[in-house]
């Protein structure tokens, strides 16, 4: 079967732990299915000093081919403006010597080139939309909207979300709620989308091959004993998520089991958290804060008998996929999570995952303290399967390998 040859344009670089965890791992798979890969990123100097040399082995080692950009940070709007050109620019040249037959786009940034590429040169057009980004902008006040600047910029993404969903061959969906709206409110009802949420490395997020060793040394590190009750979050606490009202829904659970302790692993200060936690009186030692890198996320997992995770439900949020879902289950951790996000409700609907809230108050709070007895009767078997059907990675390889065959012609 002949090399389909894609380029690949991400505004995130491959040397950010976000480019190395959800974008290098699908085109390595890719890659291996038979597609000749090449990689558009704009990188961060830091990041990419750091780590250039790494991703480079690792990239040539599964025969991709990566051309990195630098990435301008200041001024505002302006720097996106120039690493647009900056990366339509490299892009054309590449295509001049290697022809591709699909531009696949990582969100609303590379799809400008996405974009230009359909038109002058009547390349297959992937839109990975990954979801709203100007409603992400508007919803996260990133885009104050009492500046006219930002009233403008709003009104121009909304207008490109348009043209860029008029014009793709393809669209991906982080979730079915997104591709309803996509379909339904804005109106295209026959644009081919696939929903593919976000994947979890399933092997690696596996309790089973926990290294029993770094589980001790955590334990120790942490103070831990066999009677404490762990609830875990994992990840930054930006913008979307809930701190205080985890924290409060901590404090609950903390009055009913005087054993529980709140393990939150992340790289975010912790002066927020224990401020948060002196205001629901919740003492220093009952809230254990610890950073780790990628290997040993799923040891200090292990620990947990229960995750929780609340994220603002607001418009942009339904067409979003929380990776941590998939991570947690993959390591048979049941879930306390928010409803009015991606495709939470229906899969809390389908199967037995843990927990659903709808709303933050306290009562709801009493009320799921009350069914977490509940929680320990879900087998881990059961939750680690549900993850491998829903978020695996190599389900998500498959996928965009089909759309790359249907985008090209290919029989499947």
């Amino acid at each position: 079967m002949n090399r389909i040859k894609v380029l690949y344009v991400s505004y995130d670089g491959m040397t950010d732990p976000l480019g190395q965890s959800q974008v290098i791992p699908y085109l390595v798979g890719l890659s291996k299915l038979g597609c000749e890969i090449h990689i558009l990123s704009a990188e961060k100097t830091i990041n990419f000093e750091i780590n250039n040399e790494r991703i480079k082995n690792s990239l040539d080692a599964n025969g991709i081919f990566w051309h990195p950009v630098n990435y301008t940070k200041k001024p505002p709007v302006i720097s996106t403006v120039l690493d647009i050109f900056k990366l339509l620019r490299k892009a054309e040249k590449l295509h001049k010597t290697n022809n591709f037959e699909i531009i696949h786009c990582r969100s609303y940034i590379s799809a400008f080139i996405g974009l230009s590429f359909k038109k002058k040169y009547g390349v297959k057009f992937l839109f990975d939309m990954r979801g709203f980004y100007a409603d992400e902008r508007l919803d996260g006040g990133l885009w104050p909207q009492s500046n006219p600047l930002y009233r403008i910029v709003y009104k121009y993404f909304k207008t490109k979300e348009k043209d860029f969903l008029s014009n793709a061959d393809y669209v991906v969906s982080l979730t079915s709620n997104g591709k309803n709206i996509i379909k339904n409110d804005f109106g295209f009802r026959y644009l081919p989308i696939e929903v593919i949420p976000c994947c979890a490395d399933v092997n690696h997020f596996n309790y089973n091959n926990v290294d029993v060793a770094t589980k001790n040394k955590y334990i120790c590190e942490l103070g831990l004993s066999n009677a404490d009750f762990v609830l875990l979050y994992l990840g930054s606490l930006g913008t979307w998520y809930m701190p205080e009202e985890m924290l409060k829904f901590f404090s609950v659970l903390k009055n009913k089991m005087s054993n529980a302790k709140f393990l939150i692993i992340t790289r975010d200060d912790p002066s927020l958290i224990y401020s948060l936690a002196e205001k629901f009186d919740l003492k220093s030692e009952d809230i254990l804060i610890h950073p780790a890198n990628y290997p040993d996320i799923p040891a200090l997992i292990s620990l947990a008998n229960l995750a929780i995770f609340f994220i603002k439900p607001v418009f942009s949020k339904k067409a979003s996929s929380p990776t941590k879902l998939a991570e947690l289950l993959g390591m048979g951790i049941p879930v306390i999570c928010n409803s009015s996000v991606g495709d939470l409700d229906i899969f809390f609907k389908e199967y037995e995952l843990g927990i659903l809230i709808k709303e933050f108050t306290e009562e709801e709070y009493l009320n799921t303290v009350e069914r977490i007895e509940e929680l320990k009767n879900i087998p881990k078997e059961q939750l680690r399967q549900i993850a491998c059907n829903l978020f695996s990675l190599d389900e998500g390889i498959k996928k965009y390998f089909n759309i790359y065959k249907n985008l090209t012609g290919l029989s499947n």
